[in-house]
This record gives C-alpha cells, sequence and structure tokens, in this order.
C-alpha cells in the first residue's frame, strides 16, 4: 500500500498546483483540464456559457478530486479579466500556469469577404484575450515563477485558405509570446506555443457529415489522425508546465501529425 501511494505521488507531476484555462469548458480546453487534473492540478476553467463550466467542473471534480473554479469571462473585457485572476488568487493563493486556448473566428470566409467585424472577431477573442490575460497573471507567474502556454495554430505557420482572421490573431500571438518570452525569462516565468490540430466535438460533427473529405484531409497526416486533446496536446501542455521544461521558453511546438513539416 505504502509503494502504490508513493507511487501515485510521484506521477503527479503538478500536485496542488493551479492552472488557469481559457475555454476550459468543452473541446481541446476541456481536454487540457482533463490533463492537467489527472497530474494533481487544481483548475480555474473560463468561458461564456456558465452551465457548460459547471458540467466540466462537476466531471473532472468527480473523476481527479480536484478543486475547480468555473468564471465565465469575455477576453475582449479586460476588466472581467482582472477580476478572474483576482477570484482564482482569493481561491488558491496562487497560480502556476495561464493556457490561453479560447478563440472564436468566422473560419471559412475569404479574406476579401471578411468585414472589419469579422476581424476584429477573431483579433479581440485570440490575440487580445492572451494579452490581458497574460499582463493580469503575471505578478502572480512571478511570484510562482510559473509559465505561459499560448495556443497558436497551423492556419498562420502554413497559410490556411480561409483562415485570414483567425491566422493573424494566431501568429500575433506567437509574436508577443517570444517577446514575453524574453522579457519575462530574468524574473523565472516561461512562455510557450502549441499550434495543435485536435479531434474535437465539432470536428467529429464534420468527419459525420463530410466522411469522404475528412478522409481525404486525414491521408494529408503522416501519423493518420487527429490528436487527442487530453492524451496528444494535454500531456504536452503538461510537460511545458511542469519542471520538466524549466528550461524550455520562447518556443513553437507544433502537434500537428506530421502534417506540418519544416525545420
Amino acid at each position: 500500500m505504502v509503494t502504490t501511494l508513493l507511487t501515485n505521488s510521484k506521477m503527479k507531476r503538478l500536485d496542488g498546483n493551479v492552472t488557469l484555462i481559457t475555454g476550459g469548458g468543452k473541446g481541446i480546453g476541456f481536454g487540457l483540464a482533463r490533463a492537467f487534473a489527472r497530474e494533481g492540478s487544481n483548475l480555474v476553467i473560463t468561458g461564456r456559457t456558465l452551465s457548460r463550466l459547471e458540467a466540466a467542473k462537476e466531471k473532472l471534480e468527480a473523476e481527479f478530486g480536484v478543486s475547480v473554479l468555473p468564471i465565465v469571462a469575455d477576453g475582449a473585457d479586460e476588466n472581467a479579466i482582472a477580476e478572474v485572476v483576482k477570484q482564482t488568487i482569493e481561491r488558491f493563493g496562487k497560480l502556476n500556469t495561464l493556457v490561453n486556448n479560447a478563440q472564436v473566428s468566422k473560419s471559412g470566409v475569404p479574406l476579401i469577404e471578411h468585414s472589419k467585424e469579422d476581424f476584429d472577431l477573431a483579433i479581440y477573442s485570440g490575440l487580445y484575450a492572451a494579452f490581458f490575460y497574460m499582463k493580469a497573471c503575471f505578478p502572480d507567474l512571478k511570484e510562482s515563477k510559473g509559465s505561459v502556454i499560448n495556443f497558436a495554430s497551423g492556419a498562420g505557420l502554413f497559410g490556411k485558405l480561409g483562415q485570414s482572421s483567425y491566422a493573424a490573431a494566431k501568429e500575433g500571438i506567437r509574436g508577443m509570446s517570444r517577446v514575453a518570452a524574453a522579457e519575462w525569462g530574468p524574473d523565472g516565468v516561461r512562455v510557450n506555443v502549441v499550434c495543435p490540430l485536435a479531434m474535437t466535438e465539432s470536428l467529429q460533427a464534420w468527419k459525420e457529415n463530410y466522411p469522404d473529405l475528412f478522409e481525404k484531409t486525414i491521408q494529408g497526416i503522416p501519423l493518420g489522425r487527429f490528436a487527442d486533446p487530453t492524451e496528444d496536446i494535454g500531456r504536452v501542455c503538461v510537460f511545458l508546465a511542469s519542471d520538466d521544461a524549466s528550461y524550455v521558453t520562447g518556443e513553437t511546438i507544433t502537434l500537428q501529425g506530421g502534417s506540418g513539416l519544416r525545420p
């Protein structure tokens, strides 16, 4: 029994940590939340729908025994984000990792058909949200010698059709992340970027509606599948948040199954 308990304890690399995940109630964000909770981290999850966040809280606490704080917040609202960080510290007393995952955009709309409102949607929900969260969280991340994990996309890296505003927001996040890594390194705060290609609820629906197109897409992925949000994306993010990655900062990690091969 003692040996088992010690083994389980060693397996939890983030035991007692606090991780803030934007968009943590569904999709990739919920997969990330599961990966971090499995490693012992308490969670703050944000999103726009309270019922979805509360349902995620119930599942995560029941499965992993961690504490989860759900907060409704609009990433484009700097005051709302400041309140998220305030509630995080009031509840847990610290913050170890910030994961900027949430993003909204008019995907599939050609650049020439984009309106300013369409472009603003991507920039405010993605680039500005990451900027606001990073600024608000920095003092507490400096205190914990923590890290930031920002989500970008192959849409920006490889110029995917119909993704102009989304790609612009994501490449802006990458540039900002590199600067933050340089500026915050002396304070012990690491900043890295992940570009995922993951299976989500919406992608599953697309697969069911367009099976031929899905199979054609799969043929362009050397590993032959989309990533699992928890096992493939979440575990890499856990690594980046852990002491195992204590010398990793300013990096962009593409999790594309080989579909985005580059030097």
